[in-house]
């Protein structure tokens, strides 16, 4: 049985939608049992959302249109970038080529940007600290994923998503090359700082000082709370899929619409974002939450690192 290719592309945003929450509570799972805790089960971050969905929403006074609005403006921009980037298939789905690598960066920004507005029109001290903290760190974020993008895209030829996937599945040359070792490692970074992981943020924190993305809707209540809780899961799981089908580990994807090929590809999917789950939470058990003030000095590490792999381009090492 082969599918067409718009029933492929609403497989991969099926696959965000639906997977996200179970990736969020199996790396839950997986960082209670490195510590030696039973754990949350990995059905949690479901039973969550469904239980926001089901309490009444209420607004701040001050609030406005744009309060009411973000939460699902910033799930409609994650469900836009599935569509941009390599999930399931090696081959370009319909849309995939109307934007590149870095306009699916600029989608992930419009989600941030609009909950950080949205905790400013709140008019709480809360989710305003929240939301600076925030665009703070994605101005320092930010320089570092355009030289990882740019690193990669000089060596594969190309900034479209899926012809940096065919070109580092041709190539293991370019996969062991110093330039693109580095421009991995410091898209690691980035995504232990765009995740709210350790070193930077610890996901299971309740102290409101310590908090940096969950402090930006503190103001929100019910329906809302629940498409952030699940936006920031599929944000995770599109940072992944970056990681692992652009630039770590390009294979595993579905190269025609038949449907064992597909599902095995979600499946090889979730079983590589497990592996690098597992990663993280081995991070997260090891080291301690950096200050506030030491973060800006973590993002700058991964910068240099990112500079260093166009550096190494350039001069050819490898």
């Amino acid at each position: 049985m082969t599918l067409a290719p718009i029933f492929v592309q609403a497989a991969q945003v099926a696959s965000l939608l639906f997977l996200s929450p179970l990736l969020a509570g199996c790396i839950a799972r997986i960082e209670a049992i490195v510590q030696g805790r039973h754990g949350p089960s990995i059905f949690q971050p479901y039973r969550d959302i469904l239980k926001f969905f089901r309490k009444q929403s209420l607004l701040p006074e001050p609030s406005s249109w744009i309060f009411r609005t973000a939460p699902y403006v910033a799930c409609g921009a994650y469900a836009t970038v599935a569509t941009l980037i390599p999930v399931l298939t090696t081959y370009p789905l319909p849309g995939a080529t109307y934007g590149d690598i870095l306009g699916g960066a600029f989608v992930l920004a419009l989600a941030g940007f609009v909950t950080a507005l949205a905790a400013l029109d709140a008019g709480s001290q809360y989710t305003g600290i929240g939301s600076s903290r925030a665009v703070m760190v994605g101005i320092l974020v930010e320089p570092t994923l355009i030289f990882v993008f740019f690193s990669v895209a000089f060596l594969t030829g190309t900034d479209l998503p899926y012809a940096m996937n065919a070109a580092l599945r041709h190539s293991a040359a370019n996969v062991l090359r110093p330039a693109h070792l580095l421009a991995t490692a410091a898209f690691f970074m980035m995504m232990l700082v765009d995740t709210g992981r350790i070193p930077i943020e610890s996901s299971s924190a309740t102290t409101e000082f310590g908090m940096i993305d969950d402090a930006r809707f503190f103001e929100h209540s019910g329906p809302a709370v629940a498409l952030f809780r699940w936006g920031g899961s599929m944000k995770q799981f599109l940072l992944y899929t970056i990681f692992i089908n652009v630039l770590l580990l390009p294979v595993g994807l579905s190269s025609s619409g038949s449907l064992p090929p597909v599902l095995f590809a979600v499946v090889t999917l979730f079983a590589k974002m497990l592996a690098v789950g597992l990663v993280v939470a081995t991070i997260e058990t090891t080291f301690a939450k950096l200050r506030l003030y030491k973060i800006p000095d973590f993002i700058a590490t991964g910068l240099l690192v990112a500079v260093l792999a166009v550096f190494a381009y350039v001069v050819g090492v490898g």
